[in-house]
This record gives C-alpha cells, structure tokens and sequence, in this order.
C-alpha cells in the first residue's frame, strides 16, 4: 500500500546529516516496553482474587482443569497464570527464528511497527481476558500474539546497531539489550500504582491497568521503530580501520554466512550450547530469588535464631521485604552487565568474556552453599550479584560474537536463531530449580539445604559451557557467500551504496551529523523513565541494608 511505503526498508537508509548514536536510544524505546515480560509477576496476585477482588474464589474440587479454564465463577490459580512467562520465552525464541530473515529483508523500522501492534495488542487482548475472564484470551493475547512482538521487538535493532558501531559492536548491542533487562523495573511499579488507581471494591484494576499500559507501550514502540535508520552499504565511521585489518582475532570475519545454513555449521550449535547453559543456570535463580534467600537464611536477615518454618506470619512479612530488595538488586546487576560485560568484550574479545562467565560463575555456584551454611549473607548475594550480571551479561555480549563468526550481512536473522537457545533455558532452568527443591522438600531435606544440590548442577552446567566455548574455531570458506550470493542477498536487502557529494567523494558526514537537541531530546525519552526505573529499585533494594 503506497501510504505505507515510509515503512520500506530504502525508505530508511540514513541520509547527509544523520548521527548514528540516534538509533540506541530508538532500540531502547523498543526494549524497555518488551521488557515488561520479566516484570509480568506483579500481576499475579491481583490475577488470582479477580473474581473475589479481597480473597480467591477456589474452584470447586470436582470440577476438571478444562472447566477451569473456561470457568467466569472462581478465581485462576498462580501456577496456572504462570505459564504465560513460559510462552513469553517459548513464543519469543520461536518468532526471532521464524521471522528473522524477513526482518533482514523488511528492515527495522517495519519490524519495529509489527512488534509495537503486537505487543500492545497483546496487552488489549488481555485485557478483553481479564475482563471476560477468559485465561485463554491471556494466554493468547499476551503469550502468543505478545510473544511474537517480543520475539520482533528484541531483535529489530541488533543487525543494524552492528553496522552502525563495527567498532564497538558489543557496547552498542549492551546499550539496547540492556533496555529489555530494564523493562520490568520500568513497567512492575507503573503497573502496581496503576492498578492501585483502578482499583475498586468490584475489581483489582488489571484489565484497565493493561489498556492503559498498551497505549503507552504502542506511543514509545512506534516512536522508536519510525526513528530506526540503516547506514548506507559499505559505511564505516571516519578514521576507523576494520578489525580484521589490524590483526584481530582470527574470529572475527570479514565475509558473510547466509541465515539459511547457519542450521549445518557446527559453531552455530557451539554458540546455541554456550547461550542456553549460561541461561539456564540463571534464569532459574531470577525465578527463585525471592524464596531463595527466604529459606536459605529466614530469621538471620532480621537478627532471629530461627528457621523459615519457625518465623511468625509478621517476622516472614519482614524477611519477605527484604528478599524484594535482593531481588530489585538482581534486576540492577542484570541491567549493569548487559552493557560493562558487552563493552568489555570489545576489548578482551567475546570468546574470553565467555570463559570469565563460565570460570568466575563455577566458582561462585560451587561458594554459594558454603556462604550459605556460614550465615554469611553479604558474599551470598554478592555472589549472586555478579552471576546476574554474568546472565545479562551474556545476552549483551552474543550478537556480537555472532557477527564476529558469521559477519554482519544477516547477523539479525542468526541471532533469531540462537534465541531458540532462550526459550530451550527458559523451560529448563526454572523446572530444575523447582522441581528439584520441591523434590527435596518432600524427602525431608532443610529449607536452608534445599538448593545445594541446584547449586552444583548449575556450576556443572557451566562447565559444560566452558568446553563447548573451547571448542568454537573460525568458521571454515565453504560456509561463506560468494560475491554474487552477496551482491543477490543486498538487492533483497535493499541496500544502497555509500552516497557521494558534487565533487563525487564520498559523503563522509553520515553517522556524525544532527543536531545536538536531537540526541538530547531522544536520549532523555528513555533516559529519564529508565532513571525512574532504577531510583524506584534502589529504594526497595536499601530494605536489605536496613
């Protein structure tokens, strides 16, 4: 349709003028709303007494699982609500990979649009289920169509942040992945004084809080997909000199490997085990956070000699705010690593940033049941500090380590396909951690105790992560596209080459230009909710200093 052909990707090639540290501030706009999903907890409870609005209306105890699910007269279950965290990781992986080649070819700005439509339609669909009391219309809305623009929404920026910053391709992919880590410190108290606003004695307030949360989310997606900009073919900031020219790393490549082999190469999987080891050794202790350090130090955290099981219903209210804090903590470090860890690997390079989260993890997971044990509550969430940095850290750091293998050509549709490696972790890990302390709960092993045995599994996973990143080599010619397979690939691309002034030189102000009140105004667009964001989890984090 001609009215929406600003959307094309020849569209959205950057122009005389255009300063390329305009586009993180866009991907960030994106990330930040995407990445509510990790803060979708704080909907739970109020989920769960929708019917009752004070209190849960149970089902009754003859009635099967079907009937529940369609049931308008009782309330859901937590457990039940929580699978839609499992689609939102499920559905993502899947549509990153499905998707991917076509955003290559659409460009980021139409990703950006359809992940805005998504997502917030998601949001809207969700409500309508909350409304109806349908969980279906939840799962559906949120889980699936709101997966699929959380899927489009995280990887839109990656290729093009790559080509914008070949010099400094893992602090530029650290500062937009770092906005999806931010997205729950963001959108979980927004929700919770939304909610509190809505709130009547006939409803808890999540149908209207998720109407309201969907038109802010569509107004900052659309704003950050409409200012996406690709450079030119063949652009490189003024006065740099590639890396493989400079007698870089011999991983690092100059060439290009097309989406579709990506399956047969044998560092494809190497890298999809390092990914999906890393994560599923941390995302099961986010999930976990808050009843880890309950149970492991329970009366310590308030000065009492006394087990979890022993504390009176306003002691564990106690140890409760402060496990809120740990967990605001987790979220800071998350956030943190995802930019100091990508930014580092520029410098030490992605292959050894990967073995110091595979080494310094180990040691740290093998430690934690000894802090434990000792009472030592400062080095066990130091501990867990830096391994959440380490998760973040990871996510930041891997489309750059893709780039540096595959090349840049098509690294946004590969990274889809890694992500594949996030949805197998988001099972994995949270079922290991559960299934294992409920396992142990039921023989009689302590509260305190019940997550050693998680702890060794993890560092052993880790381990298994350390060998499969040894094991990554340059990736072999054959792999790589020929010059025409290329020159097909940029058409399809619709890539334009470098423009050239009057004279016929080449116009060099690309990437450097705008105006000054641009990058302020579009860097405090999502500067400024993000520092809201992290004020708000430093005050509940000093709880665990008190």
């Amino acid at each position: 349709m001609a009215f929406l052909d600003f959307l094309e990707k020849e569209h959205t090639i950057a122009q005389h003028g255009f300063n390329r540290w305009l586009v993180p501030p866009a991907a960030l706009a994106i990330h930040l709303c995407i990445g509510m999903a990790y803060g979708f907890s704080v909907f739970w409870l109020p989920l769960s007494k929708a019917i009752g609005v004070s209190n849960p209306v149970a089902c009754p105890s003859d009635m099967g699982f079907f009937a529940q699910l369609f049931s308008t007269g009782c309330d859901w279950q937590i457990s039940t609500l929580g699978w839609m965290y499992t689609l939102f990781f499920v559905v993502l992986g899947s549509a990153a990979a499905i998707f991917g080649g076509w955003l290559e070819h659409a460009g980021p700005r139409k990703a950006g649009v359809v992940a805005a439509i998504c997502w917030a339609g998601g949001l809207v669909i969700s409500a309508l289920g909350v409304y109806t009391h349908q969980i279906v219309l939840l799962w559906l809305g949120s889980g699936v169509i709101g997966g699929i623009g959380l899927g489009l929404g995280y990887i839109s920026p990656v290729s093009t942040l790559i080509k914008w910053f070949p010099d400094h391709r893992g602090m530029a992919t650290g500062m937009a992945i770092m906005g999806f880590g931010g997205g729950a410190m963001i959108g979980a108290p927004l929700a919770n004084n939304l909610m509190k606003y809505f709130a009547t004695p006939t409803s808890v307030g999540v149908w209207e809080t998720f109407l309201v949360m969907a038109a802010i989310y569509f107004v900052f997606m659309l704003g950050g997909a409409l200012s996406y900009r690709v450079p030119p073919s063949g652009w490189k900031p003024a006065g740099w000199q590639s890396a493989e020219k400079k007698k870089s790393s011999a991983l690092i490549t100059s060439k290009h490997v097309h989406v579709s082999k990506v399956w047969g190469i044998p560092q494809f999987w190497l890298v999809w085990a390092v990914l999906c080891l890393n994560v599923t050794a941390g995302i099961g202790v986010i999930g976990m956070a808050s009843p880890l350090l309950q149970e492991v130090f329970a009366g310590k955290l308030i000065g009492v000699a006394a087990t979890f099981n022993e504390l009176t219903a306003e002691q564990k209210t106690q140890i409760a705010a402060i496990a809120a804090g740990f967990t605001g903590l987790l979220s800071l470090l998350n956030i943190a690593g995802r930019f100091i860890w990508a930014s580092l690997s520029d410098v030490i390079g992605r292959k050894m940033t990967y073995f110091t989260f595979f080494m310094l993890g180990f040691i740290l997971y093998v430690s934690v049941p000894t802090f434990g044990h000792n009472g030592n509550i400062a080095l066990f969430v130091g501990a867990f500090l830096i391994i959440l940095s380490m998760y973040g850290g990871a996510f930041a750091t891997v489309p750059a380590y893709l780039a540096d293998l595959f090349g840049t050509q098509m690294v946004g549709a590969i990274h889809g396909r890694l992500l594949t490696a996030w949805a197998t972790a988001g099972v994995l890990g949270p079922v290991l951690v559960n299934y294992l302390r409920e396992y142990q709960l039921a023989h009689g092993v302590p509260r305190a105790q019940v997550y050693d045995v998680t702890m060794y599994i993890m560092a052993g996973l880790l381990v298994l992560g350390m060998i499969c990143n040894a094991m990554i080599r340059p990736v072999e010619d054959k792999h790589f596209m020929s010059e025409d397979e290329l020159a097909l690939e940029k058409k399809l691309a619709h890539e334009r080459d470098m423009p050239r002034k009057a004279t016929g030189e080449i116009d060099t102000e690309i990437g450097a230009g705008s105006h000054p009140v641009m990058l302020v105004l579009a860097w405090s667009a999502v500067g400024i909710p993000l520092a809201w964001g992290v004020w708000v989890t430093l005050q509940k984090a000093m709880i665990l200093f008190g």
